[in-house]
């Protein structure tokens, strides 16, 4: 290797030519959307869209009835309750999409100022990272991050972190073409921008930077703008669609039938009359569309979304885009990266095999052979314990840990004399030592096994040295069966050696050197303890988990194995590496996908083309991953999940970020997910049964000529306010755990399912015949309690035709106002429990914000009769007549309840 004052690098006026022809080393930031812009991007939500045309609407019949004289500027309340929704389901969203992102921004910073060595015009500069440009010369010591692409003009044991790029935590670096990985993702003598020298040293020349390096291409490719509509968005879009078409075939029935009517009854047309009708006949008609749009349903979905962000949160989800909480749910396949997802990207001795006795002292030996034979340190300053330099070693500094020896300590005493280092021509270190230990100059060795018992002539046992050649059957045997596992090993040897004796001949063992072989480690980047379980619950779930990774096949096998992904009954169809998914077509891709478990070797652009293909097939893709490698099929899909310590290309282009980069947390994602969504279907049952219902009183009204029971102010409370705390009620029900036993939903399945459409239309022309039969009740009998109460009565009359003069008075417009109020709150009971055929009352008392609305909207309702007077049409009820409302309505409940019973027992 050339020493450093053998290159001169770039002059200050090349510094410049290439700046200005290559640019700098920094990223061009996304960019990021106004703020004016992404509010404004709230308003074309489906739901809210159709609001806005109802706003519009009902500004039209309020300034209709106005002018006419039929109401005062109480009319106007209609409208702006309207309004008010609109700006409270929209303002709430920003506000929350808003307070993630700064959140997200604290977690995504980057440092462009980091400091790197490099040499120009013959000297040793330290500039900042952003200031590299093509063609300058960077040194490269263990521990520095490689500040961008470039060639290694030499290199000494380079070994590279690419786990960023490829996946791959080691990846060992080499200018001896012969030795070249010829399956490597990038050239053996390339260096790749956001890769980590884990060991060795180097010097390299910069050949890309900036937007140019493949770290940059990649971040480029992820804010590529991902137009891909989310399943709750389509759904959304369909229900609104049907809602609008629905309510302007029953407006045009009530317009087209009325004026068939009236002509019918009126031979001769006075054209003023007629005018005026067709007038009223139109307002009617709007009135409809109006009351058919459900104003609570933006406010649902806001809330329920903005409630599960933050819950999400305090599950170390942070989620930056409001609908992912949602699409989580539907997701019907996962596709993971292995490295720090799967896997805790921290290499750990998975098994010692030294065969020794206690007493025989030769423990110690192997304690002082890992600590002084190594160049990695353990850093413990942040509360947690984190490797410094090839994890490897790393990993046996660890396994030391856990046995209380400080390899620290031991190292210290422990003189080096002469030291090899690790090298790929080697395949093993060499160090010698004066050991306190044996008070003796001692050679310690660690390297490929095989290799190392080469150079053994014994090996140590708990019967005693036996000779190598007895022992190494054995141990071969085991080596094969850690290899197998895809495990790294090592293997361990040392030699007593005078003061004056040669070690180390032309960068190797001197062929006299005998010695003791000590035995084998098998290291492997462990599994995370939760994984395995989170795994089987998403496959439980009928969620697919498709493994991709730059890691080697049988690595990759051998974690989906580990995680119960893998199977006996699998082989080779359900396993491809990178280079033969690129050379499939995509019709052969699409046949090959479904059985697909693991995918190795894998590029970037492989993983966003698996998540397209799959996209095609109308699956709903989640992707998680940490690497910049990642962030094409991270932005692709329709959700992406980053790793808390990800690169910040790939926090970039996520829509939630796993604070604890747990598989666990995703699990938890899933869960949330799915209970959202039963919960706004749970809001839309409870919403449309009341749309329903207010839409046939005034179709009824339309052709009976009837005037609505109930006045504006009225359907006020009861289309928005009421609404809105039931939002509230639905969207705080807690995660149901049995929501993880369903398969997901169909990308094309409507939000409103079949069960779902029997119950409202069912519910509310049930509702609608109950009070109009109410109603004619009270145009029949004049009462003043419920307790007068009597059918005897009303058959009397009705049959004898004599209702009551005067029509009905404001007292028994006042109960039927309640008493419709509290089936819609009873009825909320019964959307509670849709999704299962468990009571009602099932997990009641976890649902705290649930209760606390109930009881709000009982004291609402108590309140606003009460006090509401003539701007609420209202008079104060009879303390009794409120026991008898809230026990005969709530038949409703008890009569869902036997119908879910009656289904448990089916069951």
């Amino acid at each position: 290797m050339k020493s450093e004052v053998e290159y001169s690098g770039l002059s200050e006026s090349e510094v410049l030519a290439s700046r200005e022809r290559y640019g700098e080393n920094i990223l061009t930031p996304p960019a990021r959307t106004p703020m004016w812009k992404l509010f404004l991007e709230k308003f074309s939500d489906p739901i809210i869209r159709i609001l806005l045309v109802a706003l519009l609407l009902s500004v039209a019949v309020a300034v209709y009835h106005i002018a006419t004289g039929e109401a005062g500027m109480s009319a106007l309340f209609e409208p702006a309750g309207i309004a008010l929704a609109i700006l409270l389901a929209t303002v709430v969203g920003f506000l929350f999409e808003m307070s993630a992102a700064k959140k997200f921004d604290i977690l995504n910073q980057v440092n462009d100022d980091l400091p790197v060595k490099v040499i120009r015009g013959g000297h040793m500069l330290e500039i900042p990272k952003r200031e590299i440009v093509v063609g300058d010369i960077v040194m490269l010591n263990a521990g520095d991050e490689i500040p961008a692409d470039g060639i290694l003009l030499s290199a000494v044991s380079v070994q590279v972190n690419e786990s960023s790029l490829t996946g791959e935590p080691m990846a060992t670096k080499t200018t001896i073409e012969a030795d070249f990985d010829k399956e490597a993702t990038y050239p053996s003598n390339a260096v790749m921008n956001g890769s980590t020298m884990l060991g060795g040293y180097g010097v390299m020349q910069v050949t890309q930077v900036g937007d140019a390096t493949e770290y940059g291409k990649v971040y480029t490719g992820s804010q590529i703008e991902n137009n891909t509509q989310t399943p709750l968005d389509k759904q959304l879009n369909t229900l609104a669609s049907f809602i609008t078409k629905a309510s302007y075939v029953i407006a045009a029935v009530i317009f087209i039938a009325r004026t068939v009517i009236y002509l019918t009854e009126h031979p001769v047309i006075d054209w003023l009359l007629f005018g005026s009708y067709l007038l009223s006949t139109a307002m009617i008609a709007v009135t409809v569309i109006v009351v058919a749009v459900p104003e609570g349903l933006p406010m649902s979905v806001t809330l329920s979304l903005a409630m599960s962000m933050k819950r999400m949160l305090a599950n170390n989800n942070l989620v930056r885009k409001m609908h992912a909480c949602e699409t989580m749910g539907a997701a019907s396949v996962i596709c993971t990266d292995k490295t720090g997802t799967l896997t805790q990207n921290q290499m750990r001795v998975h098994e010692a095999a030294f065969d020794y006795t206690p007493e025989s002292g030769v423990e110690n030996i192997i304690f002082e052979s890992i600590a002084a034979n190594s160049t990695a340190h353990l850093d413990k300053a942040a509360g947690s314990v984190k490797v410094l330099g090839n994890p490897t070693e790393g990993a046996l500094l660890l396994w030391l840990a856990d046995r209380g020896v400080d390899y620290a300590a031991l190292r210290r005493h422990a003189e080096v004399i002469e030291q090899l280092t690790f090298s790929t021509e080697r395949k093993y270190m060499a160090t010698v030592v004066q050991s306190p230990l044996l008070n003796h100059r001692v050679l310690y060795v660690k390297g490929a096994p095989e290799y190392v018992m080469n150079f053994c002539s014994d090996r140590v046992t708990s019967s005693g040295n036996v000779p190598m050649a007895d022992s190494r059957p054995m141990l071969e045997e085991k080596l094969l069966q850690y290899q197998n596992q895809a495990m790294r090993t090592l293997g361990f040897a040392y030699a007593l050696v005078e003061p004056d004796e040669v070690c180390f001949i032309a960068g190797h063992l001197a062929p006299h050197i005998k010695l003791t072989f000590l035995g084998i480690t098998a290291i492997a980047d462990p599994v995370r303890k939760e994984v395995p379980a989170a795994v089987s619950d998403c496959l439980n779930a009928g969620i697919k988990v498709k493994i991709v990774t730059g890691d080697t096949p049988a690595t990759a096998r051998e974690i989906a194995r580990q995680i119960s992904l893998w199977t006996p009954e699998d082989g080779d169809r359900n396993i491809i590496t990178g280079p033969e998914f690129a050379a499939l077509d995509d019709k052969t891709l699409l046949e090959r996908i479904p059985d697909l478990k693991v995918i190795a070797r894998a590029r970037p652009m492989d993983k966003e083309r698996l998540v397209r293909l799959l996209q095609s097939q109308d699956e709903v893709v989640a992707v998680t991953g940490d690497g910049t490698n990642d962030a094409p099929a991270l932005n692709a899909a329709q959700v992406g999940l980053s790793m808390g310590d990800g690169t910040s290309v790939a926090k970039e282009a996520s829509d939630i970020t796993i604070i604890d980069n747990s598989f666990g947390s995703i699990t938890k994602a899933v869960l949330w997910g799915r209970s959202l969504y039963r919960n706004i279907q749970k809001f839309i049952l409870f919403q449309m049964t009341i749309n329903v219902a207010a839409c046939l009183i005034v179709l009824i009204g339309a052709f009976l000529g009837t005037e609505s029971p109930l006045t504006v102010t009225q359907m006020l409370w009861v289309n928005l306010i009421m609404d809105t705390f039931a939002a509230l009620a639905l969207a705080s029900l807690p995660p149901d755990e049995r929501v993880m036993r369903d398969k997901p939903r169909h990308l094309n399945d409507n939000i409103v399912t079949r069960p779902m459409a029997g119950g409202i239309i069912g519910t509310g022309i049930a509702f609608v015949l109950l009070l109009f039969g109410l109603l004619q009740y009270f145009k029949h009998v004049d009462i003043t309690s419920l307790a007068q109460f009597d059918l005897s009565l009303f058959f009397t009359h009705f049959f004898n035709f004599a209702p009551v003069p005067g029509g009905l008075t404001r007292y028994e417009l006042t109960l039927f106002f309640s008493i419709f109020v509290f089936l819609q709150f009873w009825n909320m009971f019964n959307a509670k429990a849709f999704g299962n055929v468990q009571s009602a009352f099932d997990r009641l008392a976890s649902c705290k914000g649930f209760l606390w609305v109930t009881l709000i909207i009982l004291a609402g309702q108590i309140l606003i009769v009460s006090l509401g007077g003539a701007l609420f049409s209202v008079t104060p009820l009879q303390p009794m007549d409120w026991v008898y409302i809230f026990v005969a309505t709530s038949s409703v409940l008890w009569i869902g309840e036997i119908y879910r019973l009656i289904r448990r027992w089916i069951a």
